[in-house]
């Protein structure tokens, strides 16, 4: 059988992968232990061997295209596959064991994380899961935290950060509201309507609702007598409870909206969203129990998109 990867090659393919899974060819050198320029040239590498743009460069992200995406996918589960045959091979297979903890934000939790975590001990029974359900920002060093979910890309360049998912925001309020008040037909609308805010606790500033206008995203700066600070779950319950109109995540809502206790608004500028990012300290080898959880949560949850290291909300993910 004539060889089809050599020893460079293969190489090249880790780079590549790890630079999609950062979203940084400067990050993925860190990972490696290389310099960025050997990273991007494995990159160039694999571009001529394929004939394909890879990546979208600017000076600021790296991006992948629509063939790199799907080689990427591919690339990242045949190397899984090699590395878990490495490990039967030669009895190397470390069972994840000990206590892991994580911090995420309080409907992300609720809604997300938590419904999984039965699954999760049920496939690692030795690994105990300690969750923390907060909107602020921890110390991992002094907090001792392995992981943290949060709606924004990390400045500090020790974390890693892995795209969860794009959550979509929808608009919300309860039959009572509506037939009250009446229905509003435009993002303008909502300007007559008591609309429940949402504080930033790093800051207290409302936090804009997002709309789509003519194929764009726009911010809406709304108004209301009530408002909730520090966990978005209190402003579904306000609405359930006829408050008013309220912005949220479609999957905090999505039984309501099922069974009627809350009707869905504007849906013709609807389909913006907001991210949720999984975090984790640097570390050439993580710790099995780390690794499998971050699998995990990826392998449930992921669409597939790498997180870029760049900021992409507010401190705080409400």
């Amino acid at each position: 059988m004539q060889r089809q990867f050599d020893d460079l090659l293969l190489g090249s393919i880790e780079l590549f992968c790890l630079a999609a899974e950062l979203g940084s060819f400067t990050l993925a050198a860190t990972a490696a232990s290389v310099t960025p320029a050997a990273v991007s040239r494995a990159v160039a590498r694999l571009e001529k061997r394929l004939g394909v743009r890879l990546f979208v460069r600017t000076t600021r992200q790296i991006r992948l295209t629509d063939p790199g995406r799907r080689y990427f996918e591919q690339c990242q589960a045949a190397l899984r596959q090699l590395t878990n045959a490495e490990r039967e091979a030669t009895g190397q297979q470390v069972t994840p064991a000990g206590v892991l903890r994580i911090s995420m934000p309080t409907p992300y939790g609720h809604y997300r994380v938590l419904p999984l975590l039965a699954e999760f001990r049920a496939r690692y029974p030795q690994v105990s899961v300690e969750t923390h359900l907060s909107n602020r920002n921890i110390d991992f060093a002094d907090e001792g935290f392995d992981l943290a979910i949060r709606g924004r890309a990390p400045q500090d360049s020790g974390l890693i950060a892995r795209k969860l998912e794009d959550a979509e925001l929808v608009v919300v309020a309860s039959p009572a509201y509506l037939r009250k008040n009446g229905k509003p037909n435009t993002p303008e609308d909502l300007l007559k309507h008591e609309c429940i805010q949402f504080e930033l606790p790093s800051n207290g500033r409302h936090v804009p609702w997002q709309f789509v206008q003519d194929g764009e995203t726009v911010e809406v700066l709304t108004h209301g007598s009530s408002g909730v600070s520090g966990d978005v779950l209190a402003g579904a319950t306000l609405a359930r409870h006829d408050a008013g109109i309220f912005q949220t995540y479609r999957f905090v809502v999505e039984q309501d909206l099922a069974d009627g206790t809350l009707k869905e608004l504007l849906k013709p500028h609807g389909g913006t969203s907001r991210p949720f990012i999984l975090l984790y300290p640097h570390a050439r080898h993580l710790s099995s129990r780390v690794r499998s959880f971050v699998d995990f949560l990826l392998e449930k949850l992921s669409d597939g998109t790498p997180a870029l290291p760049s900021p992409v909300l507010e401190k705080d993910a409400t």
